[in-house]
């Protein structure tokens, strides 16, 4: 049981439905036309910085963030600020680095942003590849966790609730993704974004006013309650003391959050360069208040609940914004009211953030796959897809990729799937990551380079992770009673990052290229990355 009284239970069960309503009302009303291409990938763009701001917010903060960075900072304390504040750097460098040289070259997905320096069918079908490699393992961990928050929060602790939990969550995810297209997913966001600053906001002020708003007093309780003592306060407690370890970590959670295909999405809904730059900057904003909230709950959580009661309730410590919820919320209806708020706002952020991802994984596949790398193989004459053909695909693939990943969900829902969170952070770093900076800031950069970055950044995440301790080798792994832990840190960032980039420099190097050649493409295309020009549509031959 959760500790929740019946009351509290009884309004987050009647918050569930009416929420999972009104949002899917909502899709269908702001949904695109049927065969209106540019509203379902972009919306027309027609979100107002502020608006965008918030849907950036939202898909970059998923439920797996928010639960896993509050559970770590109860946990581990210090280090778990740090996961934080690498958290909002990720975006900050977004802010700064990518996001107008996305917006500008880019049209619908990550194939299009890459094919604009390096056309061709083999980079959108390696762009469709990495996006389903770096977005599905994170959708399955989410939709896993599914079942487990809500038997959580109502009290239940039946397998088959558990299992009915994914399938009908997971069903509506993709009603929003397939049914309202960018706007749509956009408007979900919005509101999520919105009712989790409130309700964050709402259990912050109530831990802080337990400790007379002593930011000491609360300190001191939670190194108290954590059990670690004074190390709880000093770097070093989440990875045992290995330095390079902690530097592996936040070096993937900064260069890989920001580079996920969900995330740059978004960059393309943009009217112009100037709004995505307000658009970042109201992203930025509501990020960096929100982790600064995050920390006030997660060390409540370490002084009100305590490290034995936060790992009874799992071992990661996902649990623990919940459990300081209903203990600062306190029992009769006003009690009630704070705890359904907090459950709401998990319960939205987990139908938005896969929505986003699904949604990103369905207009690459439709979009990249489909209508340019498949569709140019088998139509010799390039003549291009109908709008009213690829809006159906992704659709189609929307509803594909869902049951794919609820499949996954259901099978995977007695592990621990926390790996894969790691696993798309770590392709987002060592892939994508390289492959952007390469393409927007490179002259030379070639095709070959960045089918290199690509293939060569995804396939050293794939083999480094698995001999990691987050697959074996420790309680916590994905196979806890076998031991193959080859790989001495917990991610794969400090290996696999400098490889993508090395992969990219040696395929660019020994691929070949003329200095006239180089000089042709990167001239025609500097124009659309960096002058701010709109994205126009691009070549077909791409």
């Amino acid at each position: 049981m959760n500790g929740f009284d019946e009351s509290a239970q009884t309004m987050s069960l009647v918050a569930f439905i009416a929420v999972a309503t009104v949002t899917l009302l909502l899709c269908v009303m702001t949904g695109p036309d049927r065969d209106d291409l540019d509203e379902f990938y972009t919306g027309y763009r027609s979100l107002s910085p502020v608006r965008n701001g918030l849907a950036i917010a939202g898909d970059y903060l998923s439920a797996a963030t928010l639960l896993s960075t509050t559970g770590i900072i109860a946990l581990t304390g210090y280090d778990g600020l740090v996961v934080a504040l690498s958290t909002a750097l990720s975006l900050v460098l977004l802010m700064f680095l990518l996001a107008e040289p996305l917006r500008n070259a880019g049209r619908f997905t990550m194939g299009d942003v890459l094919t604009r320096r390096a056309p061709g069918r083999a980079v959108r079908i390696a762009a469709c590849g990495v996006t389903l490699a770096a977005l599905v393992p994170m959708m399955v961990v989410q939709l896993a966790g599914s079942g487990d928050l809500l038997a959580f929060i109502l009290g239940f602790d039946s397998s088959g609730f558990r299992t009915g939990s994914i399938i009908v969550l997971g069903i509506v995810m993709i009603s929003y993704a397939a049914i309202g297209g960018m706007k749509g997913t956009a408007l979900i966001q919005i509101v999520k974004t919105v009712v989790l600053v409130a309700a964050c906001l709402t259990i912050s002020v109530l831990v802080m006013n337990r400790f007379d708003w002593s930011t000491t007093a609360l300190l001191a309780a939670a190194q108290q309650g954590s059990g670690a003592g004074a190390a709880y306060l000093r770097s070093g407690l989440q990875f045992g003391g290995n330095g390079l370890d902690m530097v592996s970590s936040e070096l993937t959670v900064v260069l890989g959050a920001a580079c996920l295909p969900h995330i740059t999405m978004r960059m393309s809904s943009a009217r112009s360069a100037q709004a995505v730059r307000r658009s970042l900057s109201w992203a930025v904003s509501v990020v960096v208040g929100l982790c600064l909230l995050l920390t006030v709950i997660g060390f409540g959580a370490a002084a009100l609940v305590g490290h034995n009661l936060i790992v009874a309730a799992g071992a990661q410590g996902n649990g623990s914004i919940l459990q300081v919820s209903g203990v600062v919320a306190g029992s009769g209806e006003l009690g009630a009211l704070v705890v359904t708020i907090m459950t709401t706002a998990i319960f939205l952020t987990l139908l938005a953030s896969v929505a986003g991802m699904i949604l990103a994984c369905a207009n690459s596949l439709a979009h990249d796959l489909f209508a340019h790398g498949l569709h140019g193989i088998r139509n010799r004459a390039k003549e291009p897809v109908e709008d009213r053909i690829e809006m159906g695909t992704a659709q189609a693939a929307a509803v594909g990729v869902g049951l794919v990943a609820i499949t996954l969900a259901v099978l995977a829902r007695h592990w621990n799937v926390q790996a894969l969170v790691t696993l798309s952070f770590c392709i987002g770093a060592s892939a994508l990551a390289p492959a952007l900076v390469y393409s927007m800031f490179w002259r030379r950069f070639t095709r070959t380079g960045l089918l290199s970055t690509l293939i060569g950044g995804t396939v050293a995440v794939l083999v480094l992770i698995t001999g990691t301790n987050l697959v074996s080798g420790s309680p916590g792994s994905v196979f806890p009673g076998r031991d193959f832990n080859w790989f001495p840190f917990t991610t794969t960032g400090l290996v696999s990052i400098p490889i993508g980039f090395l992969a990219g420099w040696l395929g660019t190097v020994l691929g070949g290229r003329t200095a006239a050649e180089e000089r042709r493409l990167y001239e025609a295309e500097e124009r659309w990355i960096l002058a701010g020009a709109p994205p126009t549509t691009p070549r077909r031959a791409g």
